[in-house]
């Protein structure tokens, strides 16, 4: 694993909503596959993003160790069409919604129960079976 800082950090405006928010890039992290790196916070969640030699698991799984790590996973749309997945941490959500709402985002989805996705998984292959 490389760390490569940015001294000073750069920052940069975002967000859609009437409050822009200030965010600082404080730096790089270069992993080779098969490593792995975990963010924390104060309260003690975990978030970890290992690389592999065909990409990166992004998550921890959605319904198991993220949410043992104090996380929930949530798909989310802006106003122009473009989707993320969010990791909210437990004991947040009222912080969230007042984001989704500043922001005026849209709740797709929470991805951190097991039968909404499988929901979700039935959904995407009942799709592909029409699309045939």
């Amino acid at each position: 694993m490389k760390f490569t800082p940015a001294d000073p950090p750069r920052l940069f405006d975002v967000g859609h909503g009437e409050k822009k928010i200030r965010l600082k890039d404080c730096g790089r992290v270069e992993l080779d596959p098969d490593e792995q790196v975990t963010f924390t916070t104060p309260s003690g969640a975990e978030y970890d993003v290992a690389r592999k030699s065909w990409g990166f698991y992004a998550t921890p799984s959605l319904n198991g160790r993220l949410q043992r790590f104090g996380l929930r996973g949530v798909l989310v749309k802006n106003r122009i069409n473009q989707y993320s997945v969010l990791l909210v941490e437990r004991s947040q959500e009222a912080a969230f919604v007042r984001y989704v709402a500043d922001e005026r985002l849209t709740v797709v989805s929470w991805l951190d129960e097991s039968g909404v996705l499988e929901r979700l998984e039935a959904a995407v292959r009942l799709s592909d079976e029409v699309d045939r």
